[in-house]
């Protein structure tokens, strides 16, 4: 057999191993969402968990006091999420950052500043920005949480299919040689159409009167897909600069929670502050 024909064939069954792993994630993080409550909470503390780990892994810093601090704090936002604190989020970053201090000065000269703030960037790229999805999923009929993952998820498997069909123009080779201007293209557009088909069963609940929910959905779907390359590219700058293929093997097709979660951390802070505003009027 041919080499090209070859690495079709290997092209193929990788997007549909991706694929299958990304309907079953849709599957459980909806059930999630659907559920909500503590659950919700526990399934998000235990990704933000699995994601902050992978990332301190790579800071070698997992095993370290910095990283068990960092993983109580994880823990502790969730739970001020649930219980609805909001007063108490800004002390609790003030207290986790007097605490990795308090870590630094007690085994000094053990930790540089550096590693410091790899610990505090690690909380917030991950636990606060996917803590944002259970604030979706607090508005509303906990249906705009969805949206989050309709847009990353659309995101994803557009740009991969439009990028293995058509793509030839090359977007940041140094950085994801695979990525192509036709996937990126192809994403957004991609994105928006999911976010215009449950725009229909969303306005079908009649829960906030007749809007034009499908077109709303798809503008907000389309916006959410540019931080979500963002993030997917991000997460691979980080890769290429530690040398790392994947943050882990723990999703077949995908690699690591961050590897899969990557554009839903600056997706979803976005489609929230999108959805406050837009929907302001119909609310």
């Amino acid at each position: 057999m041919a080499e090209s024909d070859k690495e079709k064939r290997e092209k193929a069954q990788s997007f549909f191993v991706r694929l299958g792993s990304t309907i079953v994630l849709i599957c459980l993080g909806g059930g999630a969402l659907y559920v909500g409550g503590w659950f919700l909470t526990l399934v998000l503390m235990l990704i933000s968990l699995c994601g902050v780990f992978e990332l301190l892994r790579v800071f070698q810093l997992h095993k370290s006091s910095l990283g068990v601090a960092t993983y109580l704090f994880v823990a502790l936002y969730d739970i001020v999420l649930k219980l609805q604190w909001e007063n108490y989020i800004l002390p609790l970053y003030i207290l986790y950052l007097l605490v990795i201090l308090t870590i630094f000065v007690l085994q000094f000269p053990k930790y540089e500043v550096k590693e410091l703030a790899c610990a505090f960037f690690s909380l917030f790229y991950v636990a606060v920005s996917l803590g944002y999805i259970y604030q979706l999923r607090q508005l509303g009929n906990g249906m705009f949480a969805a949206l989050v993952l309709l847009c990353a998820c659309g995101n994803d498997i557009f740009a991969y299919m439009v990028g293995i069909l058509i793509g030839r123009h090359k977007m940041f080779p140094r950085l994801s040689p695979k990525k192509s201007v036709e996937g990126f293209i192809g994403g957004i557009l991609g994105a928006a159409l999911c976010g215009y088909i449950f725009g229909f069963a969303f306005q079908s609940s009649a829960v906030y009167g007749d809007h034009n929910y499908p077109i709303l959905f798809a503008v907000i779907c389309g916006i959410g897909a540019l931080p979500a390359v963002v993030g997917d590219l991000a997460a691979s700058a980080i890769k290429r600069n530690y040398d790392i293929k994947d943050f882990s093997q723990i999703i077949p097709g995908h690699g690591g929670i961050l590897d899969r979660f990557d554009s839903m951390i600056f997706t979803a802070p976005i489609i929230y502050y999108l959805i406050t505003i837009l929907l302001q009027a119909y609310l």
